[in-house]
């Protein structure tokens, strides 16, 4: 009998939306002058290193990495981000579609250096299969580095709702993409951050809670001074061991 695979918690708002944010990937603020900065800053050299993209949108990050030297294979859940990821690399790297929260079978025990994996894992609610499967196709001493929300930032925000403890589906309007999208993905406590990395074999390394950038206070000043002030991020490295 074959297991049953659900539809990822966000594709049909992605549909709407991959177009347009491909359109303003480069220059976005949370991504470009806030999020972007802390998670390079986190990479160890890349070139010559063979690198999985999990979760790589319209494909900023694999052009990033392949520009250095790197060999890449990029994977996404959305159909049109793949499409747009092929598109921008131009052939310079593997772009496959593939579910993070379901197995990589394709994927070869130990053949990569690095594992990126860029605010993507907020739509996935078993983290445990995840890193363990980020932890399978690590060589010894590989990185994993992801970046996802903040867990306070998401608590907070939806805390007349929810448990702090559990792992729950939340929503959110995002506007700015020429139509308004509720964008479901799952907030979770800390430990559920940490403990499932752990439990995967991984060594915690740094954990980065990002500052906005100058950039970012030129772009959107407003909010500059918000994230200047409470969290809105978290970048994290890890160490297969």
């Amino acid at each position: 009998m074959h297991e049953q695979r659900e539809e990822p918690i966000a594709q049909q708002a992605y549909d709407l939306i991959a177009e347009a944010y491909a359109a303003r990937i480069d220059t976005k603020p949370h991504n470009a002058y806030y999020e972007r900065p802390a998670t390079l800053s986190l990479l160890p050299d890349v070139r010559g290193k063979h690198v999985l993209d999990a979760g790589c949108g319209p494909g900023w990050y694999a052009e990033w990495l392949v520009n250095r030297g790197a060999v890449v294979v990029a994977l996404d859940a959305n159909a049109t981000m793949v499409r747009l990821a092929q598109e921008r690399l131009g052939g310079r790297a593997q772009v496959r579609h593939a579910n993070l929260a379901q197995p990589l079978d394709f994927l070869a025990d130990s053949s990569f250096d690095l594992v990126l994996s860029t605010l993507v894992l907020d739509y996935i609610k078993d983290w445990r299969r995840a890193f363990g499967e980020f932890h399978r196709v690590l060589r010894k001493g590989g990185h994993l580095v992801f970046s996802i929300e903040h867990p306070q930032a998401t608590y907070d925000a939806h805390r007349a709702r929810s448990n702090y403890f559990e792992v729950e589906a939340v929503t959110a309007l995002w506007q700015g993409f020429g139509v308004e999208v509720q964008m479901p993905s799952y907030r979770r406590p800390w430990a559920e951050v940490i403990n499932p990395l752990i439990s995967a074999g991984f060594v915690l390394e740094r954990i980065l809670e990002p500052l906005p950038t100058e950039e970012f206070r030129a772009q959107a000043p407003e909010t500059y001074e918000v994230l200047s002030r409470q969290p809105g991020f978290l970048c994290v490295r890890a160490v297969k061991g």
